[in-house]
């Protein structure tokens, strides 16, 4: 009889219990033991070591307890994993999908000791698939809940975290006002209306006081802020509806529950007189020059720089992105490799990345990128990038594009890799509170034709059109899967629905496809080669896993 060698797995999200004498680790380890000792006629083994992750999240794999058993599994030492739960392992189907493909390559496999599967079977696999689809659904479920509970919060007017802006303390869920700070806040407004210029506001502005202290939202909770006033933050009071006593929810503005420090009336004229000075500054420098925010920044899929130049056109400066071959070219550059460039628009592409990265934050927040948050992290978190949208609307991409590490076009999607500080200073948290994993992404990429006229399309904030034959395609495989489950044979469904039995061969393939597959099939966020015809000429395997890696290729 063949031994198999069983590793325990358990895991727990936070540190609360931990102390005590027997705790949830223990209890998971315990029906673990005891169900590799019921497999003991099958040669199941149970290896001494212990494999914990206590107070960690499984919002990523990079756990030391896990990636001590994943090297057993490498080096040949472990047969099988075992844990309490799936999810205990993952609840994401992207990192399910890693997990047991390295199993498999080391020959491995996975069981579950509650939900009875195991990955050496198919059927085990196709459990596992099921399972963790809907335990990704619950966390996403969880996720939008707490989203839907801020939204409504707000518009009561309640304060739901954030960086506290200066005049202001929070007393529960609103604010109080702090006299001294809100005299300096005033004090702020009135320069503005005297002088009607940021940089005069700057120049008295340093005698007044300093901006507010922040503890805890600096790395390694040091103290942030406590320095005199720059013009980004002279910027950012002037324009925060806070001090009008307003809340802000996306692009809606409710009325707060807090006092304001500036009249409403006063708030909206100095808002007018921002609008007008900076229509004003556009008109005098829209034949300058402009920096260019992704300089050095910008590859393209051999690895090429993309590098900053500009055309003029009737006084006009249209600023691009260009594949460096294409600017540096000599007479012995291949003209091939040169058509293969890329020649993108500037200023559509900064917006776009700068929505894209924020929709980005936003949508994974606080689910993927913060590690094990508290309720109150996600609060602030959550205000925090109410602010950054707001700094975004007035200020433009300047204030996220510089989160970019590195981006890389390829045809159909950009992958974005931010820098992990850069983002540490934009959300006010520890380096150590952000996942490294959720800092890189991809997202759909493509030129749209309109007339003369190409235009970019960037993430899935661009109103993408849904294949509706697709969808419709997918709708009718499940209707002749259905009729096959009934007894009904490929014939009879053919002559049912006027069709060769052909068509119905080359259909009933889609009832077999994965379920995140179908979900952004029916969102429009398939890749750009993913259609109809092209799954009509090419099946997809019934393995989900190969299924994934198919489709992102494409």
């Amino acid at each position: 009889m063949k031994r198999i060698r069983c590793a325990i797995y358990t895991r727990k999200s936070s540190e609360e219990g931990l102390e005590q004498e027997f705790n949830s680790l223990h209890a998971q380890r315990e029906a673990c033991v005891s169900y590799i000792a019921s497999q003991k006629h099958e040669g199941w083994l149970l290896l001494p070591n212990h494999y914990d992750d206590g107070g960690i999240s499984g919002g990523t794999l990079e756990r030391a307890g896990l990636q001590r058993p994943l090297r057993d599994v490498d080096e040949g030492l472990v047969d099988q994993i075992v844990v309490y739960k799936i999810d205990r392992l993952t609840r994401s189907l992207a990192d399910f999908a890693k997990l047991v493909e390295r199993l498999d390559a080391a020959q491995a496999s996975l069981v579950s000791v509650t939900q009875s599967f195991n990955t050496a079977t198919s059927m085990g696999l196709l459990t596992l698939n099921v399972l963790l689809s809907f335990a990704q659904f619950e966390r996403e479920v969880t996720a939008e809940r707490i989203r839907d509970k801020i939204a409504a919060s707000k518009k009561k007017g309640l304060w739901m975290g954030g960086s506290v802006p200066l005049g202001y303390e929070p007393d529960g869920r609103t604010l109080k006002i702090v006299e001294d700070e809100a005299r300096t806040v005033r004090a702020l407004f009135d320069l503005y209306l005297e002088h009607g210029s940021i940089k005069a506001v700057k120049q008295r502005a340093d005698r007044l006081g300093r901006t507010k202290a922040r503890a805890g939202e600096a790395p390694g909770g040091q103290i942030a802020g406590e320095a005199t006033f720059d013009r980004g933050h002279l910027y950012y009071i002037l324009t925060n509806r806070i001090y009008a006593g307003r809340i802000r929810h996306h692009k809606q503005i409710y009325d707060g529950q807090h006092r304001a420090i500036i009249d409403p009336a006063v708030f909206d004229d100095v808002q007018q007189r921002l609008k007008e000075t900076a229509g004003q500054k556009r008109g005098r420098s829209g034949s300058g020059s402009k920096t260019s925010l992704l300089a050095g920044k910008l590859y393209d899929e051999i690895g090429d720089r993309l590098t900053p130049t500009h055309a003029n056109k009737k006084g006009r400066r249209y600023r691009y992105y260009v594949s460096n071959r294409m600017v540096v070219g000599d007479g012995n550059t291949d003209k091939s490799r040169l058509a293969d460039g890329w020649r993108l628009p500037a200023k559509p592409l900064e917006e776009q990345l700068a929505s894209a990265i924020h929709t980005h934050l936003r949508n994974h927040l606080p689910v993927d990128l913060l590690i094990d948050p508290s309720a109150d992290d996600i609060q602030r978190i959550r205000g925090r990038l109410e602010d950054v949208a707001a700094r975004n609307a007035t200020r433009g991409p300047d204030v996220l594009l510089p989160c970019i590490e590195r981006a890389t076009i390829t045809p159909g999607k950009i992958e974005i890799a931010l820098n992990r500080q850069k983002l540490v200073d934009l959300l006010g948290v520890a380096t150590s509170a952000i996942n490294a994993d959720a800092i890189s992404f991809s997202i759909p990429f493509q030129f749209r034709k309109r007339g003369v006229e190409t235009r970019l399309v960037i993430g899935n904030d661009q109103n993408q059109v849904v294949d509706e034959i697709l969808i419709r395609n997918i709708a009718k495989a499940h209707r002749y899967y259905d009729a096959i489950k009934k007894g009904q044979t490929f014939d009879q469904i053919a002559a049912s629905e006027n069709l060769w039995k052909r068509r119905i061969l080359q259909v009933i393939d889609l009832a077999f496809l994965a379920p995140d597959i179908v979900k952004s099939i029916m969102q429009g966020d398939q890749p750009i080669g993913l259609t109809a015809k092209w799954l009509g000429q090419h099946p997809l395997p019934s393995d989900w896993q190969a299924q994934r890696r198919i489709v992102a290729n494409r």
